[in-house]
């Protein structure tokens, strides 16, 4: 059972975690837009949200490539740049009896949207607690998520809903939902919701209460760049999306195309002259760059590291606000807008002639595809590319759809349904492709198909988002994970411990642990099968192969996952009819645990390491876990450590009882404070045979 204190421990460190983001460059909420963002994490797909109403170009952080990361576990995995949304319509009054021929809503992929964006609420929920994760009594997690309310009835695992008001009077809410079922999780799905309220700003009032927008479009822009991995191995330019490959469905532009989608997708393509000889479909890393730290410089292997393929899917549209059965029309300007276009800059809601031209762009209808504009001949030219993607621009080309346009009433509403999805071929196939290329043993054509593969996935992805949002998201419910796991490092083993929801207990036949060796995005043995009673494993001598029994001196990983029973699955949207797994990534440890060292034998050999601890130069909190703290070596089995101010006042009392001769104080009080510089007394009792020694310790802040 984790321990309240431990709870009280995550709260904190998330509390504090949140403070440090603000303070920092890549603030989480920015005050001159007031805007905030969440991570939506829990399946194979993380991406973060805003609550303004998109997520524009280097808006969380100051990168170019952030978000969409698929399979989020591993690292570097974001293909996304920047994202659009702008609202046009025609003959618009503004609150001070202005009228504008043409009048434009600019949200990103540049523009903040101040002060025509009015951000008015922003809630997070979910169909249950997260889990809580511990290493060695740390709390463990990749994204700070803050759950505003519980609800056991959501349609999703996890559900953000903002609302915004614009200048032109169209109130724009947007919810967003993921699924934890494995076969589900790769997509989010969301639900815009375009109301004429006339309300212009951000108060309670009604500015333009009689005011019928005109031939209003909803305008979105992708602009995809797959992925941040081989960047700086390809060619820098590839991490704004330069050699992004955009193609479509649906836009009857091609004939012989049996798939029934509307969508855009994307993929990393041809990068002529860029850092490598050789064909770079998928991203084949031979020699890693190891510039800003995407990729590790023992990535030798030749692995395919940019396989994706992501892409937005239309899911529904309004005919109008009077009739909502879906548009098969819509959206009806399917385009591709080169992604430093002159329109994408410096917009402006007063300059009648740019945002003519806006709209213009907004309402251009279904031009011809970027793909073959690029390839003429389609596949062929796919699988052996000889043209590039960015067609003599700077930055490539951004996916842009135009739905409308529509007259808008007072209090009437369009609502517009997507889903963004990222998928390809899988790890293992795309490492093993890879090896093979490098080594000559395949072709470029032949590692191409392999990666043309990742297509289908994604096509199959976009047919299950569509037949879950069709069938009332019917897609079966994954069982619930553990409510809560502990890994603690010690002598003889690694030792695991999880809870789980007692109301929940009838839906599972078990639970599996699986492990990782030295890198947390590395593969994942499993090393054990739990009964649905069992709430506890170690991982010792005893561990089968192919992982093998922990060695002593190397870093492990590990997740846990409730297995369900097969008739829970009646296999709805599209979702294979096997037993379901709770998601990975809700009890899922981020940081390592280690085989310590064996008991000391000798009171006398006991060691504190750094003596004297020194803070690191970072200029700020570094909440790293392996340097915010000190070691114990050679302590006993069975130890009570307690850490004393030089005038003898009690700091912090450790029970250390796992066997091993390990122990870890991370600086903080029994109250959770940091303490400050000075001489510490640390005094070890050794509770098998009452021995007892003592030890000084300096620490520099």
């Amino acid at each position: 059972m984790i321990k309240d204190s431990m709870k009280v421990r995550l709260q904190i460190l998330r509390s504090c975690i949140l403070l440090a983001a603000m303070f920092a460059g890549y603030s989480m909420h920015t005050a001159t837009a007031q805007v905030s963002y969440q991570w939506m994490d829990v399946g194979s797909l993380h991406n973060f949200y805003s609550n303004i109403g998109t997520e524009i170009e280097q808006g969380f952080i100051s990168e170019q490539q952030s978000g969409l990361r698929w399979p989020a576990i591993y690292r570097s995995q974001d293909a996304q740049a920047a994202k659009g949304l702008w609202i046009g319509a025609r003959k618009v009054r503004d609150d001070s009896g202005n009228t504008f021929p043409f009048r434009v809503a600019h949200l990103g992929p540049r523009v903040t949207g101040g002060g025509v964006y009015f951000p008015i609420e922003f809630r997070s929920f979910s169909k249950f607690d997260d889990p809580e994760v511990f290493v060695d009594n740390i709390p463990s997690f990749q994204n700070i998520v803050d759950i505003d309310e519980v609800d056991p009835t959501l349609p999703a695992d996890r559900m953000f809903y903002s609302k915004s008001n614009t200048i032109l009077g169209l109130t724009v809410e947007r919810t967003i939902m993921q699924f934890s079922n494995e076969f589900h999780d790769n997509y989010h799905i969301k639900e815009y919701v375009f109301t004429n309220t006339g309300n212009v700003n951000d108060d309670d009032n009604i500015e333009l209460p009689d005011q019928t927008l005109e031939d209003v479009v909803i305008y979105f822009q992708n602009r995809w760049a797959p992925v941040r991995a081989t960047r700086f191995v390809m060619g820098n330019g590839t991490g704004w999306g330069m050699n992004t490959m955009v193609d479509r469905r649906g836009d009857g532009r091609q004939s012989g195309e049996s798939e029934d989608i509307r969508a855009h997708f994307a993929w990393h393509g041809l990068f002529a002259g860029g850092e490598v000889d050789y064909d770079n479909i998928g991203g084949p890393i031979w020699e890693p760059n190891t510039s800003r730290n995407y990729i590790s410089a023992t990535d030798t292997t030749g692995r395919l590291g940019a396989y994706h393929f992501v892409g937005r899917v239309t899911l529904h549209a309004d005919t109008s606000p009077a009739d909502q059965s879906d548009d098969p029309n819509q959206p009806f300007t399917m385009d591709e807008i080169h992604s430093d276009d002159d329109l994408l800059f410096r917009n402006d809601v007063f300059n009648q002639t740019r945002m003519e031209d806006e709209y213009n762009r907004m309402t251009i209808g279904r031009t011809n595809r970027h793909a073959y504009r690029v390839e003429p001949d389609g596949m062929e030219g796919f699988l052996e590319p000889s043209n590039d993607p960015w067609l003599g621009t700077s930055g490539g080309f951004s996916a842009a759809s135009g739905y409308g346009p529509y007259t808008i009433e007072p209090g009437e509403s369009v609502r517009i349904v997507v889903a963004e999805a990222v998928s390809g071929i899988s790890r293992e196939l795309a490492n093993e492709t890879g090896v093979l290329f490098k080594a000559g043993e395949i072709s470029a054509r032949e590692k191409n198909e392999i990666v043309f593969q990742g297509r289908d996935s994604l096509f199959q992805t976009f047919e299950r988002a569509i037949e879950n949002f069709r069938s009332g998201y019917s897609a079966p419910e994954a069982p619930r994970p553990p409510t809560s796991l502990s890994i603690n490092s010690g002598g003889d083993g690694i030792f695991l411990d999880w809870d789980y929801d007692a109301g929940e207990e009838t839906r599972i036949s078990g639970f599996e642990v699986y492990r990782a060796t030295a890198e947390l995005d590395s593969t994942y043995y499993l090393i054990h099968e739990a009964g649905p009673s069992e709430r506890s494993f170690v991982d010792d001598d005893d561990t089968p192969q192919p992982a093998g029994p922990p060695i002593r001196g190397r870093d492990y990983y590990y997740y846990v996952v409730a297995v369900g029973n097969a008739n829970d699955n009646d296999g709805s949207a599209l979702t294979p009819q096997v037993p379901l797994r709770s998601n990975r990534y809700y009890a899922q440890s981020y940081d390592p645990a280690r085989l310590q060292r064996q008991a000391g034998e000798s009171m006398s050999e006991i060691r504190i390491v750094p003596n004297p601890y020194v803070a690191s130069n970072t200029g700020g909190f570094t909440f790293d876990a392996a340097r915010d703290r000190v070691a114990f070596f050679e302590i006993p089995g069975q130890a009570r450590i307690r850490v004393y101010t030089e005038l003898g006042e009690l700091v912090r009392t450790i029970e250390h009882t796992d066997g091993s001769g390990d122990a870890f104080w991370d600086l903080r009080t029994e109250s959770r404070q940091r303490v400050v510089s000075g001489v510490y007394i640390v005094v070890f009792d050794n509770l098998e045979t009452g021995e007892r020694a003592t030890r000084k310790m300096a620490i520099i802040l």
